[in-house]
């Protein structure tokens, strides 16, 4: 299987859009959220003008994975002094359980670093908890929740 990570083009955005919307819409489905009691959740809130703002006015890298040309995964850094904050990495349905989300996360733990970030955190749906199992395996320690219509849980980790 031919992967490439590669960093996200101003092009890229409407596709990027799409799969950050298709992949979270998995999540929405399941725990049974919609756009009028979830407006926020990324599933209905990701839009190309948001995502613009992002890469040009914040200057947040983004990322997508690319399998045989076709954009699988993506994910985004909101960089702080000496963290970051690891952004919608997400894989599309299609594409999962084939280990292309430890890809993403190792190559987003990988580009933090080389850009000075020392901790990665998190934000999840913590009624998810397989995703919160998953991150959780991977070295992130959960540090609190806040509740809108769904409770956010907080993670992070050390970056080597």
């Amino acid at each position: 299987m031919n992967r490439q990570i590669r960093p996200l083009a101003r092009q890229d955005i409407p596709a990027a859009v799409g799969l950050i919307r298709e992949s979270f819409a998995t999540v929405a489905q399941a725990l049974r959220f919609t756009q009028e009691d979830a407006p926020r959740f990324t599933a209905f809130s990701t839009t190309e003008e948001r995502l613009l703002w992002q890469m040009e006015q914040e200057r947040r890298p983004m990322f997508a994975l690319f399998v045989e040309g076709a954009m699988a995964g993506y994910y985004s850094l909101r960089m702080e002094p000496a963290a970051c904050e690891l952004n919608n990495l997400c894989v599309l349905p299609a594409y999962r359980h084939k280990g292309l989300g430890g890809i993403l996360l190792r190559d987003a733990f990988f580009r933090a670093a080389g850009l000075g970030a020392t901790v990665m955190k998190i934000g999840i749906v913590e009624e998810n908890r397989r995703l919160r199992a998953w991150y959780e395996a991977a070295g992130f320690i959960h540090t609190g929740t806040e509740k809108f219509p769904f409770t956010c849980g907080y993670m992070e980790r050390a970056l080597p």
